[in-house]
């Protein structure tokens, strides 16, 4: 590999080139980066899997943009103008952007008006002019027309009638040359991206009080520095642009108070960024007879040639960094999710909520085995609350249910009561039976599941609707397992997933289910062809092969089997292996993490205790006494004998955390329940940068605001909570109207508008102009209000509801 890639990763990463080229050969043979992460720390020197994967994706971009450079050294050298300087720059050039600009001037494209010019030969009287501004260029151009081989016939078939054709020609030459100089347009796109403003307005035609329209007006009057837009507003903008909403430009600050002063057309003072072109050329106005003609050039490679095409390259910038921070954010959330506590080996129901259609039902076993299902109605328009409540504890009875799932879609507030009061029928008819959970879930992507092709494999038998229900009550079981089962993005944990560039988000997102399978394990024998899918180094055919082999010969007695798979060879067996586990097997060491690699190690730590691997396995007491550096030997590093210790100390630990159920409060059940200053437990359904929304049990979430989660400074709320976690919050503020609730992790904290000591003059909005807009701002405009308070909670809110479009 190139070491000047090499050296440039390792330089990012902060790691040893050492490292990376390991890690590069690696990925090249066909090892997966959970594979690598978790058997090869010996020869990468503990990268772990966030570094392997920026590792991944940079050598993915700089390979490209080697091939790239390659391709556009051969274009230049075969029109014969590549010059050693050139060469140089195009060697020297580190991103994509960089080597477009040079390439441009030389990049094949249609005639320009530039070219025509040039083909006509006037370029000499063009660099004559702008050599000598002390020159007439209207004398100039006559003389040059009257000089013309073949006569002025010729040149005016050539598109050039008179002088001022010439002169215009003269423009569009030099202004051509100019927009296609790399050092003037990459000067020009880093000043305007940190000295430009991104600037919003809606669209005249467009009537503000239109609901779809209303979901952005946060942005009908905005600017901000575009390089400090945050994510989701530039998605938002630029969403408002797409539907024809919103107005969008880049624009500089002087520019911007001219139009708010009222100013326009010749009334406007030269653009900023015409004086650095000016000035780029070593050209000022000095009142000689060519300075208009160049001023007017200068201006029109601004205006027309590079205002446009700059506007577009930055609003590319913002674009792409802002969805590489929203599919983050949606990379992080959905990690959370597949990593939440799973309740475990525990006999669930599922009720997936509807009104007329009714309420459906699946009781699960243990292992995920569908007992029973049926549908109840205890809603509108039959109203069978009773009859309901005789079902579901007929069901309950026959079954052993112990935990109910209740999907979070329409009528979950009503079906999460029926519920409650199924717990306390069965609690007086068997006083002395363990008590019965209730758990509202998550149902996104239920229907997408159910509606699979895999699930018409898994439950043949089962009605579409009744699939939904299985579904919600095993996510509560297991949510790893069942969630792979669904196209990631469909699980609905990001805002604007359908904005970002869908291969990026689609390969961000495999790659988060690849390393969470993986970090868990896998039951060899219980595990659907799905989840073995992702698995490191199983493919969806080998993953049905398993399948087909089990379905066949029964269960897996251990991980050399694998081997007896068709289509499952020697490298496959060396990446998945390890995050296989087989249960009640012949070897105690496949229900660990220990690769079988490393099995031979485990012989040498026996023999240096003296025991037998069932006593050794869960000892920490005796473990802890071995010494990893004795141990070690040419094969086996001292790193690769610290990890199978520490699998050894714990065979088979689950990652994830211990399953906990957050306590909604008695009588808090609808919107209109909850009331400012109450005190209340929820879970975290979800984290953007500025703020985390909490299911509170009332079918609406309530958001807690950035500035809301700590009494410390917070620039992004994943430093403080993540998908899935319970918390303690307490009720700022309800909308009733809008079905919005604020909400504060600062228990201590006074209520907005609260006076006297101890209040929190945090919560009060920002003062605002007459016309809205944030006071004290030069030039009006603004981001949207995200101080603390009603005007941040707004704000968010309108964020989230266009994010979910």
């Amino acid at each position: 590999m190139d070491s000047k890639i090499t050296d440039q990763i390792a330089a990012e990463l902060k790691v040893r080139p050492a490292q990376v080229r390991a890690a590069v050969e690696l990925l090249d043979g066909g090892a997966t980066v959970p594979f690598i992460a978790r058997y090869r720390k010996e020869a990468t020197e503990g990268l772990d899997d966030i570094q392997l994967r920026e590792l991944e994706a940079r050598l993915a971009y700089l390979r490209e943009l080697e091939e790239r450079r390659a391709a556009v050294l051969k274009s230049i050298a075969e029109q014969g103008k590549l010059t050693p300087a050139l060469a140089a720059a195009i060697a020297a050039a580190t991103t994509k952007q960089e080597l477009e600009d040079l390439y441009l001037p030389y990049k094949p494209k249609r005639r320009t008006k530039g070219m025509i010019a040039r083909e006509a030969g006037i370029e000499p009287l063009a660099d004559r002019l702008f050599a000598d501004p002390g020159l007439d260029p209207l004398a100039e151009a006559q003389a040059f027309v009257a000089a013309y081989e073949g006569g002025a016939a010729k040149l005016a078939e050539a598109g050039f009638a008179d002088a001022h054709a010439v002169l215009d020609g003269v423009r569009d030459l030099l202004s051509e040359r100019w927009a296609e100089d790399a050092e003037l347009v990459g000067s020009l796109r880093e000043w305007l991206w940190a000295e430009g403003l991104l600037v919003s307005s809606r669209v005249a035609e467009k009537n503000e009080q239109d609901p779809e329209v209303a979901k952005f007006r946060d942005y009908f009057d905005y600017d901000e520095p575009i390089h400090r837009v945050p994510s989701h507003r530039a998605l938002a903008v630029f969403r408002g642009r797409t539907l024809g909403l919103l107005d969008a430009k880049l624009m500089l600050p002087a520019d911007r108070e001219a139009l708010a002063a009222g100013l326009s057309g010749s009334k406007l003072p030269p653009s900023l960024a015409e004086g650095r072109i000016a000035q780029h050329l070593g050209w000022r106005a000095q009142e000689r007879p060519g300075d208009a003609l160049i001023r007017k050039t200068v201006a029109w490679t601004w205006k027309v040639k590079l205002s446009l095409s700059l506007e577009r390259d930055l609003f590319g910038r913002l674009r792409e960094a802002a969805e590489a921070t929203a599919i983050k954010v949606f990379a992080e959330n959905l990690r959370d999710l597949l990593l939440a506590a799973p309740a475990g080996k525990r006999v669930v129901m599922g009720l997936d909520p509807g009104i007329r259609t009714g309420v459906k039902v699946a009781v699960v076993s243990d292992t995920g085995r569908v007992l029973d299902t049926a549908t109840v109605y205890p809603h509108e328009p039959r109203r069978d609350w009773e009859g309901s409540l005789h079902t579901l504890a007929r069901l309950v009875a026959t079954h052993g249910v112990n935990l109910i799932a209740i999907g979070n879609g329409t009528a979950s507030r009503e079906t999460d009561k029926l519920a409650a009061d199924l717990i306390a029928r069965v609690a007086k008819l068997a006083p002395d039976a363990p008590a019965i959970q209730k758990v509202v879930v998550s149902e996104a992507g239920a229907s997408v599941y159910s509606a699979s092709e895999f699930a018409s494999k898994e439950l043949p038998d089962l009605d579409v609707s009744l699939r939904g229900a299985v579904s919600i009550a095993r996510r509560l079981q297991d949510p790893l397992a069942e969630l792979v089962k669904i196209e990631p993005k469909s699980i609905g944990v990001g805002q604007y997933q359908h904005d970002v560039n869908q291969g990026e988000l689609a390969r961000t997102l495999d790659a988060v289910v690849e390393d969470c399978v993986n970090k868990v394990g896998v039951d060899l024998n219980t595990a659907s062809a799905p989840l073995l899918a992702k698995v490191s180094g199983l493919s969806p055919a080998v993953a049905q092969a398993i399948v087909r082999w089990r379905d066949a010969k029964g269960a897996f007695r251990n991980r050399q089997q694998l081997l007896d798979v068709t289509g499952l060879g020697p490298k496959t067996f060396e990446q998945a292996a390890g995050f296989l586990r087989v249960r009640d097997g012949d070897q105690p060491l496949d229900l660990s993490g220990v690769h079988p690699e490393t099995y031979p190690l485990v012989e040498k730590i026996l023999a240096a205790t003296q025991r037998p691997i069932t006593e050794l396995m869960g000892r920490a007491d005796v473990l802890k006494t071995l010494k990893p550096e004795a141990l070690a030997d040419a094969r086996f590093g001292a790193i690769t004998v610290k990890d199978v210790l520490a699998e050894l100390e714990k065979p088979g630990r689950d990652p994830r955390p211990d399953f906990k159920v957050a306590r909604f409060n008695e009588g808090v059940e609808d919107l209109k329940d909850l009331q400012p200053g109450m005190t209340l437990e929820g879970t975290v359904s979800n984290v953007a940068q500025f703020g985390a929304f909490v299911d509170l049990g009332v079918h609406q979430d309530g958001l807690v605001h950035v500035s809301q989660l700590s009494n410390k400074f917070v620039n992004d709320a994943r430093e403080v909570v993540k998908t899935g976690d319970i918390v303690k919050v307490k009720v700022l503020e309800v909308d009733l109207a809008r079905g919005r609730v604020s909400l504060t992790m600062k228990l201590d904290a006074a209520l907005p508008g609260a006076r006297g000591e101890g209040a929190d003059n945090r919560y009060r909005p920002a003062a605002r102009d007459e016309r809205g807009r944030g006071a004290g701002r030069p030039g009006g405009g603004g981001r949207p209000a995200e101080a603390a308070g009603g005007n941040a909670m707004a704000a968010a809110f309108a964020k989230l509801q266009a994010g979910k479009r």
